[in-house]
């Protein structure tokens, strides 16, 4: 073992890397719940969906492993699921199957850009605005949909939505649930939202919001049978199939590329980014088999790399950890939404911090950032905000005489979200 990882050459130890594994699964192990819950609202069950998740973070944490030896830790990606489930399936109107035969292609795109020198082109050719306005873009689309799960706000006849009733219990179980959430995330108390959690479903049960009746000991593994597998590629030759998979790939290529280049350099392994990025990529395509939104490089993994990860044995330690939980997995299900929807809420807090790397002095820049940002959520759909954003920069700069600006990959993408606009009018 030592030797596969390479432990005395990255000057670390077996007893290290077990415990930063162990470490980053108490920090991401929140996914399996908040993801489920999102899987559902495409139509995916609940217990299709825990299985799917934990199986899809297996798997990636195991191609990490062995195939770049990286401690970076993939587990299916919050704002990748909200794309999945409120884009493509809902307002692009795709079925949870054809959804995730739009995940199992653009995993293939996924590997051809990852294999090849694509990737460094289209991250060089779209501006650092737009992509930090995508991921500010998609914490609020996180956050209204963490407070409508709430109960704190709901919809309204007259001005689409208001304040919800906050005397409710479910309401009042998602405010408390989420100052502490947000407490114990401000204190960096390690694991925050796995215990954000544990509370949450605590002040459920004093709220009476939670049927103990309802758990069994074990997972309805039928359920899952139905989703494994079950990629429908019936809508394949319409245009909204290649819409959805052409945003979809765009968007986990854009934050593995970040995230991965973030971790690589943390651990000053550079040259594992190459394999890493590619791992991603085969794993981002088994998701769509398994019956889970796209995996990516995590961010908690900079909670494993502090507590001393280095190498694969962290990520192999965070699957095995996936695979002895499987016991618990059914209680799961009964976790309430007030207890999930403050998680959604903070961590759009968290994406939001992206917009401090827009130009906001430069209006060529600050107002396509500012379409996406404002018109994701507002359109609740990532592909339109996005779609918008992208347009108007070159029309901007184009008009302000700084063309030369403007990559021609950029021109491309912005010429194919202008086409699906025109088909969709």
């Amino acid at each position: 073992m030592k030797k596969w990882f390479q432990l005395e050459e990255r000057q670390t130890t077996i007893q290290k890397e077990l415990l930063a594994g162990t470490v980053a699964f108490f920090t991401v192990v929140y996914i399996v719940a908040v993801n489920a819950s999102i899987l559902a609202d495409a139509g995916i069950p609940i217990e299709a969906g825990i299985l799917a998740t934990v199986f899809s973070a297996v798997i990636g944490c195991l191609l990490m492993a062995f195939m770049a030896n990286t401690p970076i830790i993939v587990v299916p990606g919050m704002g990748v699921n909200a794309l999945f489930s409120y884009t493509i399936c809902e307002s692009m109107g795709l079925t949870w199957q054809e959804g995730l035969a739009v995940v199992f292609v653009s995993g293939i795109l996924f590997i051809v850009i990852s294999f090849t020198r694509l990737a460094k082109i289209i991250s060089n050719a779209i501006p650092n605005s737009l992509k930090h306005a995508i991921t500010a873009g998609i914490g609020i689309f996180l956050t209204f949909i963490g407070l409508q799960k709430g109960g704190i706000v709901v919809a309204n006849e007259v001005t689409f939505v208001s304040l919800g009733h906050l005397t409710e219990a479910h309401v009042m179980a998602t405010m408390l649930t989420l100052l502490m959430t947000a407490l114990l995330f401000a204190k960096k108390v390690p694991g925050n939202f796995l215990l954000s959690i544990i509370f949450g479903v605590i002040i459920a049960s004093f709220f009476g919001l939670i049927e103990w009746k309802e758990s069994q000991t074990s997972l309805s593994w039928s359920e899952y049978a139905h989703v494994l597998m079950a990629l429908s590629f019936e809508r394949i030759t319409h245009i909204i199939f290649w819409t959805a998979t052409f945003s979809l790939t765009m968007v986990i290529v854009f934050e593995n590329i970040g995230l991965i280049q973030g971790h690589t350099e943390l651990i000053n392994q550079n040259e594992s980014y190459q394999k890493s990025l590619q791992a991603n990529a085969i794993s981002a395509l088994t998701c769509g088999l398994l019956g889970s939104s796209p995996t990516v490089a995590t961010a908690e993994t900079a909670a494993a790399i502090s507590s001393g990860g280095r190498t694969g044995l962290t990520a192999m330690t965070t699957a095995m950890l996936f695979i002895v939980s499987l016991p618990l997995l059914p209680y799961i299900k009964l976790i309430p939404d007030s207890a999930i929807s403050p998680i959604l809420i903070v961590i759009g807090a968290l994406m939001m911090q992206s917009i401090q790397h827009i130009n906001l002095k430069d209006f060529s820049e600050s107002f396509p950032a500012f379409l996406i940002i404002a018109l994701i959520p507002l359109t609740y759909s990532i592909v339109d905000g996005m779609a918008f954003g992208f347009i108007a920069y070159p029309i901007l700069k184009l008009f302000m005489k700084r063309g030369k600006e403007i990559a021609l990959p950029l021109y491309i993408i912005a010429f194919l979200f202008l086409i699906n606009f025109i088909f969709h009018s």
